[in-house]
């Protein structure tokens, strides 16, 4: 059932704080602009049109979805399967844009990011809806924090009996130590919501305008850095201009409208200039693999405070898992961090479960650096190059 992806912390989360803003902004109208004159009712009607295209958005985006690829998927040309990716959990290929979730256990169509607060991905069929709801949250909770201001500087600004930014006698509400200290905090909420989401909002519109997903953003940049033949020029295939690229997601025109597997691409380029260039930085990225082996046996902890205080502090910023390390694993390492690595344990076949749709069987994720030792001698290894 939909309802029951609002059972995670995320949504949970999301929706406390909307309804709790809401509430406070019940207070806050009553105690200093009650809807009695025409001022005050179209405040009133403007904040909590905010409220109604917030909680409209949300429960889109997140019930709606990305839209995800059928299991075993492949182009309808099976010729074209040389140029897309193998997705070994869907036990399909990854169409143009489309990526694998870890945590929806899914290939997503154009997916731009897992958002924890909708619990959905964010992609071909909700990025309007979730663009939306970010410009709502941003502009209602401005709304709310200069009316919950208002009402305080009221409170603050008393004198003889007398408001000096509104007279008290339509007050519905006496101001109290409770509620002062309720809009405070609510004036602090509000501000540090609309700021964070603010910052969202602004690269979720700058990748609108290039038509570029928050994932095709790090392949591009690897693609504009990485060396190449002379003369060879790489573009990305999907920028069509401003006008076009922000029809592709607000639905402006139906002409620039992908289906989720087939897009429209910029001039006479190929529909697979992207995936060819995932398939040669992926080969790339296996090029510079280093082998490490186990020394010391890890739980897979998240806060394996035992190792070291460093490698707790130093912990990844991602929900990706940590893996189970016993000594003599072997690990092959793609990702590197100062105290911690990512990469896939070397399992052997008959050890490996059974295939299940949905679930890789691959053994990958992050564990601490001080659990392994380099047993690689080829080539440069990846400490000593930057982060990945």
């Amino acid at each position: 059932m939909t309802y029951r992806r609002l059972l995670h912390w995320g949504p949970c989360a999301a929706l406390t704080v909307i309804f709790s803003l809401t509430s406070l902004s019940v207070c806050t109208f009553l105690a200093w602009c009650p809807p009695t004159t025409t001022f005050s009712l179209l405040n009133c009607v403007s904040f909590y049109l905010w409220v109604f295209l917030i909680l409209k958005n949300f429960f889109k985006a997140s019930f709606i979805g990305p839209g995800q690829l059928p299991y075993r998927w492949k182009p309808v040309n099976e010729e074209d399967v040389i140029y897309l990716q193998y997705c070994q959990p869907c036990q399909g290929y990854k169409a143009p844009r489309a990526h694998h979730c870890k945590s929806c256990k899914r290939c997503t169509m154009k997916m731009d990011h897992h958002c924890p607060w909708i619990n959905n991905c964010v992609g071909h069929y909700n990025h309007k809806s979730f663009t939306l709801f970010l410009m709502s949250v941003v502009v209602g909770c401005t709304h709310l924090s200069v009316m919950m201001t208002m009402c305080v500087l009221d409170h603050v600004l008393w004198i003889d009996g007398y408001m000096l930014l509104r007279g008290d006698e339509d007050r519905f509400l006496e101001m109290n130590h409770i509620l002062l200290i309720c809009l405070f905090f609510g004036i602090g909420l509000a501000i540090g919501v609309a700021l964070a989401v603010a910052f969202l909002l602004y690269y979720q519109l700058k990748s609108i305008a290039r038509n570029e997903t928050g994932i095709e953003s790090w392949i591009v940049e690897k693609a504009m850095a990485r060396p190449r033949a002379e003369g060879e020029i790489w573009m990305y295939p999907y920028d069509l201009g401003l006008f076009e690229n922000i029809s592709m997601v607000l639905n402006w025109s139906t002409d620039y409208v992908g289906d989720g597997i087939h897009w429209k691409v910029f001039e006479d380029l190929d529909e697979y200039t992207l995936t060819i260039e995932q398939l040669e930085q992926k080969e790339l990225k296996m090029e510079r693999m280093v082998i490490f082996q186990v020394q010391q046996a890890y739980s897979g902890s998240w806060f394996p405070i035992s190792l070291s205080i460093r490698t707790v502090c130093s912990l990844p910023w991602s929900e990706e898992r940590r893996i189970p390390l016993a000594v003599g694993d072997v690990i092959h390492v793609t990702r590197i961090r100062r105290h911690w690595l990512y990469g896939e344990k070397q399992v052997p076949p008959e050890q490996l479960p059974l295939p299940v749709l949905g679930e890789s069987s691959q053994v990958k994720g992050w564990f601490p650096r001080c659990c392994v030792e380099e047993v690689a001698d080829e080539g440069i290894t990846l400490l000593q190059k930057k982060d990945d």
